[in-house]
């Protein structure tokens, strides 16, 4: 029997895949339980209604995306750190500092998407690139500033 999977299947398929499977499997724990429904003429033009209307979401957040990149490029954090003598940091700045930054400039973003995860260590301007979205990746300059 073939069916549209509602949502994703173990060992099965992902969400929207149409896919061959038992007869009593789909009737009695896929459709039973909701997380498919048999393939018909009606159910393929909700289908492909509903993976036009996500192509629309997608394009619309990546659009989104590149906005935010764009303002990100313009963007300069500025952290005080403290200093030694010769320029060496004690401590660093990390991708939550750069998170609740950002956060505080008005533009959210999850410190799991900052992609230089390693910690800032020295003093100056360093470029640290962040995954907005998965084909949009913008740059964000980050300065440190010493003081003794």
């Amino acid at each position: 029997m073939r069916v549209i999977l509602k949502q994703d299947v173990k060992k099965v398929g992902k969400r929207g895949d149409i896919v061959d499977v038992a007869d009593g499997y789909a009737r009695n724990f896929l459709i039973a339980r909701g997380l498919a429904v048999a393939e018909t003429k009606k159910s393929l033009e909700i289908l492909s209604g509903q993976k036009a209307e996500e192509a629309a979401a997608e394009a619309k957040r990546e659009e989104e995306a590149r906005e935010t990149a764009a303002k990100l490029e313009k963007m300069l954090l500025t952290f005080h750190v403290k200093s030694g003598k010769e320029g060496r940091v004690f401590g660093s700045v990390s991708t939550k500092q750069i998170a609740e930054a950002l956060s505080k400039q008005g533009i959210t973003i999850d410190k799991r998407k900052i992609l230089d995860t390693s910690p800032i260590q020295s003093l100056g301007v360093t470029k640290v690139r962040v995954e907005l979205h998965k084909n949009v990746i913008g740059t964000i300059r980050v300065q440190l500033v010493g003081s003794e």
